[in-house]
């Protein structure tokens, strides 16, 4: 039980910023291209991250990338036309 406190508290920083860099690019890429492009590039750099330290499976920082990616692309083919 003490290991998993310590595990979970040793984690927990990193999941956050997980989940708050996904939803920074997700609002980013309704409005502004450019600052969505900036802020993929940080958050692909934490979901590796969260993936490198076993946090999520490695098919599942895949995925994430991958519709983060889809959601910006989504911006600049609106912004294109």
């Amino acid at each position: 039980m003490r290991q998993a406190k310590t595990r979970t508290a040793r984690n927990k920083p990193v999941k956050t910023r997980l989940k708050s860099e996904i939803k920074k690019v997700l609002v980013l890429s309704k409005t502004d291209k450019v600052a969505a492009q900036k802020a993929l590039s940080e958050a692909y750099s934490v979901i590796d991250t969260a993936a490198k330290k076993h946090l999520i499976h490695k098919n599942n920082a895949n995925r994430k990338k991958a519709m983060l990616s889809r959601a910006v692309a989504r911006v600049e083919k609106a912004e294109s036309k």
